[in-house]
């Protein structure tokens, strides 16, 4: 097939989790040439129409979709897809209303809760509706302020971490922040306990749950937030960058604890109506109650990041799963 991989526009002068989208393009691109596909790349700017025109004049047959922000706002992710579908054209990952639902967290975490998926309670959006939630329901006590639309950790760090406040507090300390969280934010109850990443990859039989793996925070004091922020990821100077590994290896006494995180990450897929692959982020409370933060529509595909980590501990090549990911976007024969 003649395969075009559409990324983010990016510059040598992007920050470090911006060019990452030229990792990924390149892992994929490598991939689908093993597979005996002929790939192209085109780089997705506000200019859609240009976009659609590359698209025809190269006569492709299938979008490969690694883009996670238009002009710099990830509030956009969910535009190209829906230009994919007026095409109409295929294209890998999730369709595009569950980009757009997947990428404001603030409606996702709302979706959730509509199907009963257990989500920390939440405060905001600002700007928007000014739902300071019920005094009753969320208490007071320990919030993470985030961004609404950006991913990758964007904004996030020890500072994003309010302790003691109720949820008419809260709110009134959006403001401040939204401009350093792309321009809108939020706050959800920090859930003090474990954090898990569990990954799925489409199958002919339904989607597979991949290995689970646990972030551990090594080395942390008790004043430290247990937080996986933005210096974590993409600062290896940090000393979070080199203190927060991922660990496949639990404890045989976490096997309960992970059927339900796999049963609830199958949730979150039937109820999105993802497509392809994605990623489910937990956080586990002192009680072992799990609790979803974010769904991750089409997650990271870099060597480097926890969805490749998951293909290698259950030993899928990662071409093999380039090419589960390219087969569940086709229709059917």
């Amino acid at each position: 097939m003649r395969v075009a991989i559409v990324h983010d526009a990016v510059g040598e002068s992007d920050a470090p989790d911006a060019r990452d989208a030229i990792v990924q393009a390149d892992a994929v691109a490598r991939a689908l040439g093993d597979l005996g596909h002929t790939v192209c790349r085109i780089a997705c700017s506000l200019n859609l129409l240009a976009v659609t025109s590359e698209l025809r004049s190269r006569r492709v047959d299938l979008v490969f979709n690694l883009v996670e922000s238009i002009g710099g706002q990830g509030r956009l992710i969910h535009l190209l897809p829906f230009c994919l579908d007026a095409l109409p054209l295929p294209y890998t990952g999730a369709p595009a209303e569950a980009v757009m639902l997947t990428s404001s967290k603030t409606m996702a975490k709302a979706w959730m809760a509509a199907g009963a998926i257990p989500t920390p309670a939440w405060v905001g959006p600002w700007p928007g509706t000014d739902r300071r939630g019920d005094e009753a329901v969320c208490g007071r006590g320990s919030w993470i302020v985030k961004s609404v639309w950006e991913h990758a950790s964007i904004g996030l760090g020890p500072q994003s971490l309010v302790r003691d406040a109720g949820p008419a507090e809260i709110f009134g300390r959006l403001e401040p922040r939204a401009a350093e969280l792309g321009g809108a934010c939020f706050a959800e109850h920090f859930i003090a306990g474990r954090e898990f990443n569990l990954s799925l990859l489409a199958h002919p039989d339904g989607p597979q749950v991949l290995p689970p793996a646990e972030i551990v925070f090594e080395g942390y004091t008790a004043e430290m937030p247990r937080i996986v922020g933005y210096r974590a990821k993409w600062d290896p100077s940090a000393f979070e960058y080199h203190h927060t590994p991922r660990r496949f290896a639990c404890d045989p006494s976490d096997a309960g604890l992970l059927t339900r995180l796999a049963a609830l990450a199958l949730r979150c897929w039937d109820h999105f109506g993802l497509r392809g692959y994605a990623r489910v982020d937990f956080r586990v409370d002192d009680a072992g109650a799990p609790w979803v933060l974010e769904i991750n529509a089409n997650p990271c595909l870099a060597p480097d990041a926890g969805f490749a980590a998951a293909l290698a501990q259950a030993g899928i090549p990662y071409a093999d799963a380039v090419g589960r990911i390219v087969a569940a976007s086709l229709p059917p024969a």
